[in-house]
């Protein structure tokens, strides 16, 4: 069966994870890079797709016939406006997390692709990894019993030359910051393992980057709204960097997941598969202490699944739709920070966060 091509707008830092993803897929293929910076669109075709085609507009990628799907991986904030455009062009999307820097602007792009009839998918990968997937399962069948707490620890490490590699990646608005460039990935397991968030109380601050004027570090406590309590450790300023914690803890079971592989899988009543579950995932190195030492298999995960989606005519596996109770309880984050208040879900006036 003939591949589907896919378009990458952004050549930036972790475009190589996508477009390395689309060079060992079997179903999709990438056919065209789009950056207003040429040399380096023309730069990621030459190490990963020699006969991909170079834009510098995104206009005529999106006329290009042999773009089907539009990867969106650009800085945060600009986001909204390209998959408008792709969808406006009849072109699926697969775009880059947060979805948007508002709930409002995620709202827009929802709506505009399913006028569009388009797919729009969410680069959380992370849910997809194997070990991921057996604990959303255990979580469904009820093995866990009653849920206690569900947690993260990222402890990651950014030198000071991360955040001016570019003029986003320290301007909050933009969407730098360690809460909702780092570690929304993992706020988002919690609320696709637990559900809709009911509070947030949350600190941040800026322990080892003082010439950004951001937060490293965050601490969130969240109440979800089936009562269960789970907590956030992020930072981006504790060296050397250590791989992200998952942890789920339940009346009659625990699970915890480090980087990539299964630490933990003990159940008052085991279960037969449960030897092979705990050997699950591996050691690929979860970006710690160098934000490109991703595994690019959870991308292409999600690529190829965008692929089956289309030909079946299906939802893809992480819709924006599933996202948006991670923007919500991010942006509550933020909020809680400013007013150092406890912040109740859904709550009014996000565009103030930002003020």
């Amino acid at each position: 069966m003939e591949k589907i091509g896919f378009g990458v707008l952004g050549a930036g830092m972790i475009s190589g994870i996508h477009a390395d993803a689309l060079r060992k897929s079997e179903k999709g293929k990438l056919v065209a890079i789009c950056d207003v910076r040429t040399e380096n669109a023309q730069k990621l075709a030459d190490e990963y797709a020699p006969d991909a085609k170079v834009y510098s507009d995104f206009d005529q990628m999106l006329a290009d016939p042999a773009v089907q799907v539009v990867n969106i991986v650009t800085p945060n904030h600009l986001h909204t406006q390209f998959v408008l455009k792709a969808a406006a062009a009849g072109k699926h999307v697969l775009c880059e997390k947060p979805p948007a820097m508002s709930l409002a602007e995620t709202d827009q792009m929802i709506e505009a692709c399913k006028k569009a009839g388009v797919k729009l998918g969410i680069f959380v990968q992370s849910r997809m990894r194997e070990p991921m997937r057996y604990m959303k399962a255990a979580l469904e069948a009820g093995r866990f019993g009653k849920v206690l707490r569900v947690d993260v620890q990222m402890k990651w490490f950014r030198n000071a030359d991360y955040y001016k590699m570019d003029a986003w990646r320290s301007n909050r608005k933009c969407g730098a910051g360690v809460t909702i460039q780092h570690a929304f990935h993992y706020i988002d397991i919690l609320q696709y393992l637990m559900g809709r968030g009911a509070s947030v109380d949350a600190t941040m601050c800026n322990l080892s980057h003082p010439d950004v004027a951001l937060e490293d570090t965050l601490d969130a406590r969240i109440m979800f709204a089936n009562g269960v309590r789970g907590y956030v450790q992020a930072s981006t300023a504790l060296w050397p960097g250590n791989d992200v914690r998952i942890e789920v803890y339940g009346t009659d079971g625990c699970a915890v997941m480090a980087g990539t592989a299964m630490k933990e899988w003990k159940f008052k009543e085991e279960l037969p598969e449960d030897e092979k579950i705990r050997k699950s995932g591996s050691a690929a190195a979860t970006a710690g202490g160098d934000p490109k030492a991703l595994p690019s298999e959870d991308h292409q995960y999600v690529i190829d699944d965008c692929v089956d989606a289309i030909r079946e005519g299906r939802e893809v596996c992480i819709p924006c739709e599933s996202v948006r109770g991670t923007l919500e309880l991010a942006l509550a984050m933020y909020k809680s920070d400013k007013e150092k208040a406890t912040v109740a879900i859904p709550f009014e006036n996000e565009a103030a966060i930002w003020d």
